[in-house]
């Protein structure tokens, strides 16, 4: 747990006791994170599918939204729209979701986010032991384990979010 990083999601957990591991993801040339992320996560023993994206999405009415969803699937429109009681909804742009956020795109964590963000869980996430989130910061993530995650987004809407 020992970490040079800071970020408000690294001090979420340290203040909760929850035990992380820091996991460097080296950026390309032009500061994006690799593509191979799988191979990465694969070689430290995890699961390339416990990755849960923070996918940003804005209603037409409700504002914006995260969506956190593990193993590769991607949002069923339909379900978001019917949950938050909207007609249309769309993916958030890129120099929208610091905005949203407080965080760059590639780095977004569940968690440690503005009051006020709507956030959603899909069930997705809960299909891992362990599981890997944004840190905060560019070029990082975290792993750590799904029942810790699961406990600070308890007060979060869960559901099935996703494409079958």
């Amino acid at each position: 747990m020992t970490t040079h990083l800071t970020s408000p999601v690294i001090d979420l957990l340290v203040q909760q006791q929850i035990q992380f591991e820091v996991i460097e993801i080296p950026l390309s040339d032009d500061q994006k994170p690799i593509r191979q992320l799988e191979e990465l996560l694969s070689a430290q023993g995890l699961d390339p599918q416990s990755v849960v994206r923070s996918v940003v999405f804005k209603g037409e009415n409700s504002g914006f939204c995260l969506l956190a969803v593990a193993g590769g699937g991607h949002a069923d429109w339909a379900l978001l729209r019917a949950h938050l009681g909207e007609r249309k909804c769309r993916m958030a742009e890129y120099d929208e979701v610091p905005e949203a956020t407080g965080y760059v795109v590639g780095a977004v964590p569940p968690i440690a986010l503005p009051e006020g963000l709507t956030v959603l869980v899909d069930d997705s996430v809960a299909n891992y032991e362990t599981v890997v989130i944004g840190s905060g910061v560019l070029g990082y993530a975290l792993a750590l384990r799904t029942a810790d995650l699961l406990q600070c987004l308890r007060d979060k809407a869960r559901g099935h979010f996703v494409k079958a």
